[in-house]
């Protein structure tokens, strides 16, 4: 009898030491993570949400600190009216997979989302948050530019999940006429408008954009005054992949084709090039894709090189010069967001990602949660919440 009691004490301990070391709860790890308490109280109205997301496995939720949702409470107040907005958002901050931070390189990985709503996103897997390394810190890339930084990384829930704690809140892709007005690429703006292209890239369901600067249209600005609708649709497209999302990882040098003809992706030291244009700004996210930012306009005709020596836009339409307005400015509302930072070297440091793929797969993890609801911020889901 004694030796039996000690076998059953020996089992109670041994369950109590594996409870003890076994990975919380989401629903404990947010009520006992204090800078994660705003983030709590808001969970708390969407049971639905917390209960798919704590039935889940392998995946990640990108949350946001205190001071995060502080910031953002001006424009979440403003979406109460407009709760699948809200539940965009939400969604867009949790990863179909598990992605733990040692397994993060300075080469960007794009981790498709719960958020699979076709009224926000057209990718087929879900729209993407992009993550890469930057020195000691973990960046996440999400919608117009915008980066968040992890300031706390790897907190373990139960069921091979994690949460990395964020310093301000997602913004939710949107499309490439939105993206260019808030990023100030007020010429490209009007030129989509101009040739009514604007509706016809919104709808198509996966693309990447060349994207140029308002500067690099204003460089051609004599090229472009007397142009017709015609032939600058066609250099439009001369900017357009459809059909491909192409992340800055994804590029190599080789051609590929737009809908205008191929252009040359060539690398030279981190640098990217298109056919002569440099890309300053790579990993836009939109709804349907991807934008990188370009320093000159491509032209469908032009045979010139890239010139990676040099700090200035190599113009690519022959006698050009920036005489006159700047090109299709007029009647494009202001900018409604902060300018896209912009790097001379966009693939600087690329490395593949350490030791094992950054995104796990997400193999036996709940079915993506599309219409449950969920939430996040910024002015991508303003403008979504002002087209509605």
């Amino acid at each position: 009898m004694q030796f039996k009691n000690l076998l059953f004490a020996a089992a109670a301990a041994l369950v109590s030491a594996q409870d003890a070391a076994a990975p919380p709860a989401l629903a404990d790890a947010l009520s006992t993570t204090e800078d994660l308490s705003s983030l709590n109280t808001v969970l708390q109205g969407f049971p639905d949400l917390v209960a798919t997301l704590a039935g889940a496995s392998n995946i990640t939720i990108f949350a946001p600190s205190n001071s995060a949702l502080e910031a953002a409470a001006q424009v979440l107040e403003s979406l109460q009216g407009t709760p699948d907005v809200i539940a965009a958002l939400l969604t867009y901050h949790v990863v179909n997979a598990s992605v733990l931070s040692a397994n993060i390189s300075e080469t960007p990985t794009f981790a498709p989302t719960l958020l699979t709503n076709e009224t926000y996103t057209s990718l087929p897997e879900g729209q993407v948050v992009g993550v890469r390394r930057e020195g000691e810190n973990v960046v996440v890339i999400s919608g117009a530019g915008a980066r968040s930084n992890v300031t706390t990384a790897d907190v373990q829930i139960a069921n091979g999940s994690v949460v990395h704690i964020i310093d301000s809140v997602l913004t939710l892709p949107i499309d490439v006429y939105q993206t260019a007005v808030a990023a100030n690429l007020t010429a490209l703006a009007g030129a989509l408008n101009a040739t009514n292209l604007t509706e016809p890239l919104a709808a198509s369901e996966q693309i990447t954009v060349f994207a140029p600067t308002t500067e690099a249209f204003d460089d051609i600005s004599s090229a472009l005054a007397n142009l017709s609708v015609a032939d600058a649709t066609a250099i439009l497209g001369y900017h357009v992949i459809n059909g491909t999302v192409a992340y800055s990882s994804n590029l190599t040098n080789t051609s590929v084709e737009t809908t205008g003809g191929s252009v040359n992706i060539t690398i030279i030291d981190g640098a990217v090039f298109v056919n002569a244009a440099r890309v300053i700004a790579a990993d836009v996210l939109i709804a349907n894709g991807v934008v990188h930012v370009i320093d000159s306009v491509l032209n469908p005709n032009g045979t010139a090189q890239p010139d990676p020596a040099s700090d200035d836009a190599v113009v690519q339409f022959e006698g050009a010069t920036d005489e006159g307005d700047v090109p299709y400015t007029s009647g494009v509302p202001t900018a409604t967001g902060a300018p896209i930072p912009t790097n001379d070297d966009v693939a600087a440091g690329y490395t593949p990602p350490s030791s094992e793929n950054a995104v796990s797969s997400s193999e036996g993890a709940a079915p993506r949660a599309t219409g449950v609801v969920a939430a996040a911020v910024l002015f991508g889901a303003a403008g979504f919440a002002a087209n509605m």
